[in-house]
């Protein structure tokens, strides 16, 4: 039987999993964990795993926010669900600003503004501001970025 190179167990075996499992497996040896490493390992492995995740699509409606699978492209039927955001606020309070990679930054609109940096997947949260307004920034002028 013909033995599996290194490139192969990395390049097309390893690349392929979770990133919390491929975390594990730098343990291994030091070689393994300078592998799992290398900007080549991490452009694949980003690759791969940003090719096959299910993107979602998280909506503000008039009562509830609402996470929808999207498939190729597409909104799959049925698949909505609803997310309770980590504070006792209602939706219309609520401003998305941006978003990257699962993470968004919301706005609540009361008395006083506060920004939360949001993970609704994993349901963590971080108040980043609760005074973001009262610093003279102007909600028409100001950009969140990520």
């Amino acid at each position: 039987m013909e033995r599996v190179g290194d490139d192969m167990i990395f390049e097309e075996i390893l690349s392929r999993l979770p990133a919390k499992v491929v975390c594990r497996f730098k343990c291994v040896s030091k070689q393994w964990c300078y592998e799992l490493s290398t900007p080549k390992f991490v452009s694949i492995h980003a690759r791969r795993v940003g090719n096959s995740i299910q993107k979602k699509m998280l909506s503000l409606k008039e009562n509830s926010i609402v996470v929808d699978d999207i498939v190729a492209g597409n909104l799959e039927d049925n698949t909505s669900k609803a997310v309770t955001f980590p504070y006792d606020v209602h939706p219309s309070f609520l401003r998305i600003i941006c978003s990257f990679n699962g993470l968004i930054l919301v706005c609540i609109k009361r008395s006083y503004s506060e920004l939360v940096l949001w993970n609704p997947t994993t349901r963590r949260f971080k108040l980043i501001s609760d005074d973001y307004f009262v610093r003279h920034f102007g909600r028409h002028n100001d950009t969140g970025g990520m």
